[in-house]
């Protein structure tokens, strides 16, 4: 009976409008959580084909979480909050899953507040954990699969860790008094210490003395270059024969460096390898011809610019999350040591993840696997530190929805009425 039809459809319209309540009641709810996705009810319509007289089907609804939708970002205090200017996801794990080894499942996050735990592990305050790579000493990120979790870690800092970094280049420009290579004058070195740190950064000193070669008449424009370590006991590291030009164009740059001893010098980069007591140094002299290294000007014996690498042990103070996901440990020397590479995950359909609890998704079958990239690689955006990611509900467009649905919800009770009367006409055709 068609009548009847129109009754079902209501019922059937009441449900459908009380599913978009629900949904627009947990959007509203969470308008101030960082990182909340909205859900989303869709319409269908549903078509009962009638052989004579048309019957109403009704509706059903169907629901969605629109995790590709992104809120805007704002600033905070924290230099472990996270969030992606772009698209990509953080790699995290349950902290309860680490007492299983290295064998813990994978969520993905859009944003999150991170704070060392006991362990220094960064966790989140509803117990997740930030995954990433860990780097090499030399600041290098090793070949990991992108396509599994092999490698990922929790990242852990230490919040009472010292650490130093060792010399390993240093840039020596001086400038050697032309008139001591002279006929006249006395011969006397010239001593030069330079401090560098070991590999325990402990202080070193590192001593060129420049010993001129004194003519018995004119000038010889060179110099004999002795290196020492203190950390070898003062021995010998390297020695060279510096000879300066005098010509117009190039007068008082180095015309040849000839080796007596310790590394070869390369004229093109003008740099040569001592080897003190912890490991080889790379020292730049200065190219063939060039004004910022060693020079042989005037009569005074002064440094120009003394540039090296390496400071003594420090204290840990901070961490610091760069745009490409590195994680940088910062030292009261000075010095700043990356750690960590955070990656980002992308799959081929975002909006398939299935969505837990506390703004974490899983990878599913809807979502495709998951391909972890280098930050602002791909189709990924940049990490950004300082910063969260707030809810991606519109609270002006849920309160317009809110009153359509209402509106749609009465309507539809109102057709139950109207249908309740109809019948009741149809009843007392009997009387």
């Amino acid at each position: 009976m068609t009548i009847s039809s129109s009754l079902n459809a209501s019922v059937a319209g009441l449900n459908a409008n009380a599913t978009k309540l629900a949904t627009i009641s947990d959007n509203l709810a969470n308008s101030s959580t960082y990182g909340y996705k909205r859900s989303e009810a869709e319409f269908h319509s549903l078509v009962i084909d009638g052989s004579s007289a048309f019957s109403a089907g009704g509706v059903r609804t169907t629901t969605h979480r629109l995790i590709d939708e992104r809120g805007p970002l704002v600033t905070t205090g924290n230099s472990t909050d996270i969030a992606i200017s772009g698209r990509g996801m953080i790699p995290v794990t349950e902290s309860v899953a680490l007492d299983n080894g290295d064998d813990f499942p994978m969520y993905l996050m859009t944003t999150a507040s991170f704070y060392p735990d006991e362990n220094g592990v960064l966790t989140t305050d509803t117990g997740f954990v930030l995954l990433g790579w860990p780097v090499e000493s030399d600041g290098t990120v090793p070949n990991y699969p992108r396509d599994t979790m092999e490698g990922l870690e929790p990242v852990q800092i230490n919040v009472n860790q010292f650490a130093g970094d060792p010399t390993t280049r240093m840039e020596l420009g001086v400038n050697l008094p032309a008139t001591e290579t002279a006929a006249d004058s006395d011969g006397d070195p010239l001593t030069l210490s330079v401090e560098y740190y070991d590999n325990q950064g402990t202080s070193e000193t590192l001593t060129a003395t420049f010993t001129p070669t004194v003519p018995t008449s004119g000038t010889s424009n060179e110099w004999t270059l002795v290196l020492t370590d203190s950390a070898s006991g003062g021995a010998t590291v390297g020695e060279y024969t510096l000879t300066f030009d005098d010509s117009r164009e190039n007068g008082g740059t180095l015309a040849s460096v000839t080796t007596v001893s310790g590394g070869a010098y390369d004229p093109t980069t003008g740099a040569l390898t001592i080897d003190v007591d912890g490991g080889p140094i790379e020292l730049s002299i200065g190219a063939i011809g060039d004004t910022s290294g060693l020079t042989q000007l005037s009569d005074t014996f002064a440094p120009t610019a003394i540039v090296k690498n390496g400071s003594p042990v420090g204290n840990l103070t901070g961490v610091e999350i760069d745009e490409n996901g590195f994680v940088h440990a910062l030292y009261d020397s000075g010095f700043t040591r990356t750690i960590y590479q955070i990656p980002l995950a992308d799959v081929p359909n975002p909006n398939g993840l299935e969505a837990l609890s506390n703004q974490v998704y899983q990878v599913s079958s809807d979502s495709g696997a998951f391909f972890l990239w280098d930050a602002g690689d791909g189709p990924t955006g940049e990490v950004v530190g300082y910063a969260r990611e707030e809810s991606a509900t519109d609270v002006a467009a849920e309160l317009t929805q809110l009153i359509q649905t209402q509106r749609a919800y009465s309507s539809n009770a109102k057709i139950i009425q109207t249908v309740d009367e109809m019948l009741q006409e149809t009843t007392n055709i009997k009387r």
